[in-house]
């Protein structure tokens, strides 16, 4: 995110002559959208070489396997463009460096356990590179699915297991209809205060969403002021995110989203997307995301691909107003402007 004095008159004008891009690389912005301080990195797939330079033409010193846990020591912003508007690289223990598009930002941040629950459930988040669920509240126990950093879920209730001195939050995904229990160190649940809608004192008319996907970037508009601007991941070919004018009637701070059932190649399962708001029938929508970090290229199936905190920032900011204990909201009709060229 980025502060500018680009007004949306400005913003528009700039798309429709298709210069926004080099309006942007001129003004420096796009360095400053890739900008944010990561100390520890999760790799997002499997055989991700390390070099000894950044560039795609450097030696090869290593690979790492998927899930791998690294440090960053250092970014280069001016390694070898990834893709058209990243050219960040990572140093990795100070040995080498990878493209920080195939780098997952995350933290380890372990949590005390937490009793209160609110009366209908808690939205929780968890805040460690990956944790594995169980089937039952068990060390032992058969593993369900893994969830990721920033990743969140609906908390139901919590299990203390006597036996092993263990702690759970039990949660619940309602796309496959079951519970699943995640370990209280992984997760923290998600106060009431960090859910109430922000800019509330704005008109809903005067906010607006601009989204340009030849330079992959949303910006949010309080009247003609900008307020918010994110490099984003748009729809890839073949599944390419619609253009027109819509409006983010539904809403939900925790989505399961697949296509198992419906597609017979380029299957996703992903449980736990943040911060969803959803602009299309289709399910096309703004949301966070933990299985890449490689904004700038159109490479979803149809959604608009952000890091989780810029997500949650446009969850809490557009309307429909989602309710703490609310799981999903649905208003057809109303929502926040959304405008895609």
């Amino acid at each position: 995110m980025f502060d500018s004095q680009l007004t949306r008159r400005d913003f528009l004008k700039l798309i429709s002559a298709g210069t926004l891009a080099l309006a942007l690389k001129d003004l420096k912005i796009a360095q400053a959208l890739t900008k944010n301080p990561v100390s520890q990195g999760c790799m997002t797939i499997s055989g991700i070489p390390l070099y000894d330079a950044p560039s795609f033409n450097a030696k090869k010193i290593h690979r790492f396997g998927k899930d791998n846990i690294v440090n960053v020591t250092g970014v280069e912003e001016n390694g070898d463009f990834g893709n058209d508007f990243n050219s960040a690289w990572y140093q990795i223990d100070g040995e080498g460096y990878t493209y920080s598009g195939w780098v997952l930002p995350v933290k380890t941040e372990y949590q005390k356990p937490n009793f209160h629950l609110n009366e209908k459930g808690q939205l929780g988040e968890i805040t460690i590179p990956f944790v594995d669920t169980k089937l039952d509240p068990y060390v032992y126990a058969k593993r369900g699915y893994r969830l990721y950093y920033q990743s969140t879920h609906w908390v139901k209730r919590v299990v203390v297991t006597r036996e092993e001195k263990s702690i759970w939050y039990q949660i619940y995904d309602s796309q496959v209809q079951k519970d699943f229990f995640v370990p209280s160190h992984a997760m923290r649940l998600v106060p009431d205060e960090e859910l109430t809608p922000l800019a509330s004192d704005v008109p809903n008319e005067a906010k607006s969403i601009v989204v340009d996907l030849t330079a992959q970037l949303v910006t949010a508009f309080e009247g003609d002021a900008l307020i918010f601007s994110q490099r984003c991941s748009s729809g890839a070919e073949g599944t390419e995110t619609p253009k027109g004018e819509f409006r983010t009637y539904h809403k939900g701070a925790s989505v399961h989203m697949t296509n198992q059932g419906d597609a017979l190649e380029n299957i996703y399962d992903l449980p736990g997307v943040p911060w969803s708001s959803f602009f299309t029938g289709n399910g096309d929508a703004f949301h966070g995301t933990y299985w890449h970090n490689d904004y700038g290229r159109p490479r979803s199936h149809g959604c608009i691909n952000l890091p989780s905190d810029a997500a949650k920032f446009l969850y809490r900011w557009t309307s429909p107003n989602v309710s703490p204990e609310t799981e999903y909201l649905n208003l057809p009709g109303e929502g926040t402007r959304v405008q895609i060229f």
